[in-house]
């Protein structure tokens, strides 16, 4: 089963969300900032957003995610439904149209994923289920917070690097490496947002591009 479920959603998006990525202007990565007064007014700019996010009720976020684990890998449109603690992810293959869907919650760490032959799957540790069903090493729960520019809960922080403009260049947590090339500008309603996200552990990799950010209006 896991075979066909790979096959059937990463085979042809892979050239699709490749082509599409490349329309995408390149990354063009700052260097880090050294200068220790840079860095403060960076942090502090950090913090300001930090505050702004976690006021937030939810967010949702539309883009394209490409991943590569283990010699397996693949791509497709993800669209991301944050909530509280809880998500929904959605990911599908417009070529194949395939797809699939995890629910779950960042306090207990469960989830739902449907969309695979024989039905929906159930465990106590969603990574872990998306990792068995796809062969995808995707770190949902940290996800949910480095896809906002913000380190994860109740990890430690092992890098941390920032660019011009006080905006985060990298973060390093659980053996991740997590890398911010491409920013949206900030703009009156809300504070500066990742476009561009490069996340690396061992042989495990992820990348987004993110499309369109939303947020609930007050």
């Amino acid at each position: 089963m896991r075979r066909v479920c790979r096959a059937a959603l990463l085979g042809a998006g892979l050239v699709l969300v490749s082509a599409c990525a490349t329309r995408l202007p390149g990354p063009g990565q700052a260097p880090p900032l050294t200068d220790p007064a840079a860095i403060e007014v960076a942090r502090e700019a950090q913090a300001q957003r930090a505050l702004w996010l976690l006021q937030q009720p939810g967010w949702t976020f539309e883009g394209r995610l490409a991943v590569s684990s283990g010699g397996q890998g693949g791509s497709g449109r993800i669209d991301w439904q944050q909530q509280g603690t809880a998500y929904v992810v959605s990911l599908s293959a417009p070529v194949t149209r395939q797809g699939w869907r995890l629910s779950g919650d960042l306090q207990s760490q469960a989830g739902l994923l449907e969309g695979l032959e024989g039905g929906p799957r159930q465990a106590d540790d969603a990574e872990a289920l998306l990792r068995e069903a796809t062969g995808w090493d995707i770190p949902v729960n940290a996800l949910a917070r480095w896809v906002v520019g913000l380190p994860a809960e109740a990890l430690p922080v092992e890098v941390e690097a920032y660019a011009t403009k006080g905006r985060l260049l990298q973060l390093g947590q659980a053996g991740w490496r997590i890398d911010y090339p491409l920013w949206f500008d900030a703009d009156p309603k809300q504070p500066a947002l990742p476009r561009r996200i490069d996340a690396r552990r061992d042989g495990a990799s992820v990348r987004l591009i993110i499309d369109r950010w939303g947020f609930p209006s007050p």
